[in-house]
């Protein structure tokens, strides 16, 4: 049977060969006589999974040696806590600045806010917008008002619900500012390459382009463990889960597990770039991908009178798609013909409303045409 081409921002769809694995393997992996879900995490088998998984990561993602990978639970959410429990204390003032470009970024904030002197110190919130937060653009980082004596500047990368994303991270050394960059990667992890010269840590939940609910990756350089404040719990110490190799407690097996298949799907995508028919392979190959299915999708938007996307096109997520039909009373009719065609999850997010299409790294490209296709017959129909 054909399955349907699931769009949901997450948890969202998992490459069909990854779960196609994880099922034959349920019951015995590799001869070991346990499913990964029964297997204890300190065991010599176990053992075998997190650190191919851990090895994977860092080679597609060209982690630095000097940076430790972290395999906790809570989702990035419990990281908005997390992050100021370990780094607010980074220089004495306590001081945390945060860019806010949607709503991801702005719950980071306010979180923080709890535990030091949290400053939105960039905003492209629109105050006419309402609970919308009206968030299309990302500000100029020449008018960022950085403080010397921050701890830390934070900004979530890819904005799930606005479809806002950094195609490029900022400098922050030529900005002028000595803090270090910590972003929220969850939406588009491992949809493209990440600078490590300009990225102290990287954080975000697993469940959109790399497995399912229940992991979340750290990533981030050595020089910011130990600074922990007296009151963060000894799960959350990113000193304490480094020294133990992320086994202080019991980590999310299943899920690692499955994100290391995931991973290793990934290695394995091959790609030809029609302009100079170069092979692309791995990362590479899935970014190549990712920029043809947002093109195709933004390119029907575009060329449409039915259908808009009001986000500023030089920061359009190639992850997550909001749209909006220029008659929303005609919004169910859509919705109803895409799910009798098997596209499924396109209904936007309760705070915007309208549609959003997730295209992560196991969408196809076959799955967006289809999407297209049916737009512009709905539209045909109008």
């Amino acid at each position: 049977m054909t399955r349907p081409y699931n769009f949901s921002p997450g948890p969202a769809t998992l490459p069909e060969a990854v779960l196609q694995q994880a099922a034959a393997e349920m019951l015995d992996w590799h001869g070991s006589g346990m499913s990964v879900m029964e297997m204890s995490h300190r065991g010599r088998d176990y053992a075998a999974i997190i650190e191919q998984t851990e090895a994977d990561l860092r080679e597609l993602l060209a982690i630095p040696p000097n940076y430790r990978v972290l395999f906790l639970q809570g989702g990035a959410q419990a990281q908005n806590a997390v992050i100021p429990l370990n780094l607010a204390a980074l220089k004495p003032q306590r001081q945390m600045d945060y860019v806010v470009t949607g709503s991801w970024s702005q719950k980071s904030a306010e979180e923080a806010a709890k535990y030091g002197d949290a400053q939105v110190v960039a905003s492209s919130a629109s105050p006419t917008a309402g609970h919308t937060g009206g968030y299309t653009h990302i500000p100029d980082p020449a008018t960022w008002r950085l403080r010397p004596e921050a701890s830390y500047l934070h900004l979530c990368s890819n904005e799930t619900v606005h479809g806002v994303e950094f195609h490029e991270l900022p400098d922050l050394r030529a900005l002028g500012s000595q803090a270090p960059l910590l972003i929220d990667f969850s939406s588009h992890m491992l949809s493209r390459p990440l600078d490590w010269s300009r990225v102290a840590l990287a954080y975000g939940g697993a469940q959109k382009n790399i497995g399912p609910a229940g992991l979340t990756l750290v990533v981030l350089r050595e020089d910011l463990l130990g600074h922990a404040l007296p009151i963060c719990p000894s799960v959350f110490d990113y000193r304490l889960q480094a020294a133990n190799q992320s086994m202080l407690n019991t980590p999310p097996t299943y899920a690692i597990y499955m994100a290391g298949l995931t991973l290793q799907w990934i290695k394995a995508q091959r790609e030809t770039v029609a302009e100079d028919a170069a092979e692309l392979r791995g990362l590479a190959a899935v970014e190549a991908r990712n920029i043809a299915k947002a093109r195709l999708l933004y390119d029907c938007i575009d060329g449409s009178q039915l259908y808009v996307n009001r986000v500023d096109p030089a920061c359009r997520s190639r992850m997550n798609v909001p749209f909006f039909l220029r008659d929303e009373a005609r919004n169910a009719a859509f919705l109803a013909g895409a799910e009798a065609r098997g596209l499924l999850q396109l209904k936007g997010h309760k705070m915007l409303g309208g549609m959003r299409a997730s295209l992560y790294n196991a969408m196809p490209l076959a799955g967006v045409q289809a999407l297209v296709e049916w737009m512009r017959e709905f539209e045909r129909q109008s």
